[in-house]
C-alpha cells in the first residue's frame, strides 16, 4: 500500500477543534503520506475569517511538524507544482490554496454571499458570460468530455502495474482476504476458547479486564486489527502484549497512542475502515464518548466498522465522582441508529460482544466495560453466540412471577435478588440485555418470550431509565439512577443510589403487592 490521502479543507474545517487534534497528531506521527489542499478563501457563512480568527494557518502547521507550500487555487499548473513538491516529503503537507470564492459570479465571488446562497436565475446568466461558458445546463461538450477521458485513461498503466505487484506478491491472497472483510477462522475459534475457560474458571474481574483477554486472542488471531486509546491505556486495557506501538517514522506496530484527542481518534478510527484492510478500535472513558461522538455518529451513519471501547461505564468509577461518571450516555448512545451498544455482563458476554463487533463489517460497535470487578454469571459453556440476539434468558423458572432485566454490571445484582426472592418462595427468572439494537431486531414471537408475558419486570441498570419503559410495562419498575452520582467507593455508591439485591427485591414485591 503506497498510495498517499489527500484531504480538502476548507477555512471552517481548519478552525473546527478536531483539526487541532489531527494536525498536531499527523505531524508528530510524520505522517508523510498525507496531503491537505487548503481552499484558502477566507470567506465563512458569516463573512470574512477576520471576524473570528486571526491565527497565522502556515505557522500553525509549520508549528506541528508539517511542510508546507502555497499556490494560485486557479492555476492548475501551480496547483500541480505544488503537489508535485509534496511527494517526495517527510512530513505531511499543507498546501494552502488561494482561491475567491464564488470565482465567476459577477456579484457575489469573494463574499459570504457566494458560501451557501441560492444564486438565482440573473446571476447564473452573468456567470456564464463572466466565464464564457454557453452550452445548456448539464450538458458536457464532446471535447471536454474526451479530455477528461482520457485524464481517467493515464491513470490505467499505474494501475495495472500496482495490481501487478500485488498480485506477485507473496501475500497477495492474505491482502484480498483482509480487504474482502473475511476474518480468520482463528478468532472465533479463540474467542470460543475463551468462553469454555472463563466459564470453567468463573473469575471475579472488570469486564474492562476480560476485554483485553479477548483482545489478546484477537490480536493474536489476526494482523488486521490497529488499536489506541485515547491516553487512558493502562484503563482501557486495550493494549496487549502481542502488538507494538506505532511512533514517529516507525509504522510496523499496530497501536496508536492518540494522546488526549478522543475525537480525533474516532474520526482517524473512521478513515481507517473506510479504506479497509484493517479493523480499528479505540479506548477512552465512557463519559468522554461526549468528545467523540460527533465521529461515532459518522461511523454509524457510513456503516463502517469501527469499535469503539468504553471503559468505567457507569458510577462504579467510584471515587472521581460525578464529573467521570456516565449516568445519560447509554441511553444517548442507543439513540444513535445503526449503532451496537454492547454492556457485557461477564467475561463470557465479553467474547461474544468483541465477537459480535468484529463479524458486522457495515456496522460501528461501542462496547462499555466495567471498572469495578463483577461476578462471572454464565458459568455453563456454550458455543453458541447467546449475546448475539440481543437479550436472552439467563435463568429460566417455568412458575415466575418476576422477571429481572439488567444489563451489564447489574446482571449480577440481579442474580442475588433472585436467590433472595427465592428465599421468600417467589420465583424469578433473569434476562441479560446485552445489546438493545440486536434485541429490537429480534422477531416479535422472541422477544415476547424473553421479556415473560404474565411477569411483573424489574429493569436494573446503573443509568438513567430513558428507553427502558417499552420492557416494563404497566407494572414494571426500575432499579437504575435519577440524577448524576457521587464520590466514592464503588460499593457505597450503588448502595447510596439504591442499586442494590434489596432494592430491586423490594421493588419486585411492591409490584407485586406483596411488601
Amino acid at each position: 500500500v503506497d498510495h498517499k490521502t489527500y484531504v480538502i479543507a476548507s477555512d471552517g474545517d481548519l478552525e473546527e477543534g478536531i483539526s487541532h487534534e489531527a494536525i498536531s497528531l499527523a505531524g508528530h506521527l510524520k505522517l508523510k503520506k498525507l496531503i491537505v489542499l487548503w481552499d484558502d478563501n477566507s470567506i465563512t457563512i458569516d463573512g470574512s475569517t477576520s471576524l473570528s480568527t486571526s491565527v497565522d494557518m502556515i505557522g500553525r502547521f509549520k508549528a506541528a511538524g508539517w511542510t508546507t507550500d502555497i499556490c494560485n487555487g486557479h492555476d492548475a499548473a501551480d496547483v500541480f507544482r505544488a503537489l508535485s513538491a509534496a511527494q517526495n516529503a517527510e512530513a505531511p503537507v499543507l498546501i494552502a490554496c488561494k482561491t475567491i470564492i464564488g470565482f465567476g459570479m459577477p456579484n457575489r465571488q469573494g463574499t459570504q454571499k457566494a458560501h451557501s446562497d441560492a444564486p438565482g436565475a440573473e446571476e447564473v446568466a452573468g456567470t456564464r458570460k463572466e466565464l464564457g461558458w454557453d452550452f445548456p445546463p448539464f450538458v458536457v461538450p464532446d471535447d471536454l468530455l474526451n479530455q477528461w477521458r482520457a485524464i481517467g485513461n493515464q491513470g490505467k498503466p499505474v494501475w495495472q502495474a500496482w495490481m501487478h505487484r500485488k498480485n506477485a506478491h507473496a501475500k497477495a491472497a492474505e491482502f484480498d482476504a483482509s480487504t474482502a472483510d473475511a476474518l480468520p477462522a482463528a478468532v472465533g475459534e479463540g474467542l470460543v476458547a475463551l468462553k469454555a475457560k472463563m466459564s470453567a474458571e468463573k473469575p471475579s474481574a472488570g469486564t474492562r479486564k476480560h476485554s483485553e483477554k479477548a483482545l489478546e486472542v484477537i490480536n493474536g488471531a489476526t494482523p488486521l486489527t490497529i488499536g489506541g486509546s485515547a491516553d487512558l491505556t493502562p484503563s482501557n486495557n486495550t493494549k496487549t502484549k502481542n502488538i507494538d506501538a506505532i511512533a514517529p517514522g516507525n509504522f510496523a506496530g499496530r497501536y496508536i497512542h492518540y494522546g488526549i484527542r478522543e475525537h480525533g481518534m474516532a474520526a482517524a478510527m473512521n478513515g481507517m475502515a473506510l479504506h479497509g484492510g484493517v479493523i480499528p478500535y479505540g479506548g477512552t472513558f465512557m463519559v468522554f464518548s461526549d468528545y467523540a461522538r460527533p465521529s461515532i455518529r459518522l461511523a454509524a451513519l457510513m456503516g463502517v466498522r469501527s469499535i469503539f471501547v468504553m471503559t468505567h461505564d457507569s458510577i462504579g468509577v467510584g471515587e472521581d465522582g460525578p464529573t467521570h461518571q456516565p449516568v445519560e450516555h447509554l441511553a444517548a448512545l442507543r439513540a444513535i441508529p445503526n449503532l451496537l451498544v454492547m454492556r457485557p455482563a461477564d467475561g463470557v458476554e465479553t467474547a461474544e460482544c468483541w465477537q459480535i463487533a468484529l463479524g458486522h463489517s457495515k456496522r460501528p460497535s461501542l462496547l462499555a466495560f466495567s471498572r469495578q470487578d463483577v461476578p462471572t454469571v454464565r458459568t455453563i459453556h456454550t458455543a453458541e453466540n447467546l449475546s448475539a440476539k440481543g437479550a436472552y434468558e439467563l435463568v429460566g423458572d417455568a412458575n415466575a412471577q418476576v422477571t429481572f432485566l439488567a444489563t451489564g454490571s447489574e446482571v449480577g445484582i440481579a442474580v442475588q435478588a433472585r436467590d433472595i426472592l427465592a428465599k421468600d418462595g417467589i420465583a424469578a427468572r433473569i434476562v441479560s440485555m446485552p445489546c438493545w439494537a440486536l434485541f429490537e431486531e429480534q422477531s416479535e414471537q422472541y422477544r415476547s418470550q424473553v421479556l415473560g408475558p404474565g411477569t411483573v419486570k424489574i429493569a436494573i441498570e446503573a443509568a438513567v431509565q430513558q428507553g427502558w419503559d417499552r420492557y416494563l410495562g404497566a407494572t414494571g419498575r426500575f432499579i437504575g439512577m435519577h440524577s448524576f452520582g457521587s464520590s466514592g467507593p464503588a460499593k457505597d455508591v450503588y448502595r447510596h443510589f439504591h442499586i442494590s439485591p434489596e432494592a430491586a427485591v423490594e421493588a419486585a414485591k411492591k409490584a407485586l403487592n406483596r411488601s
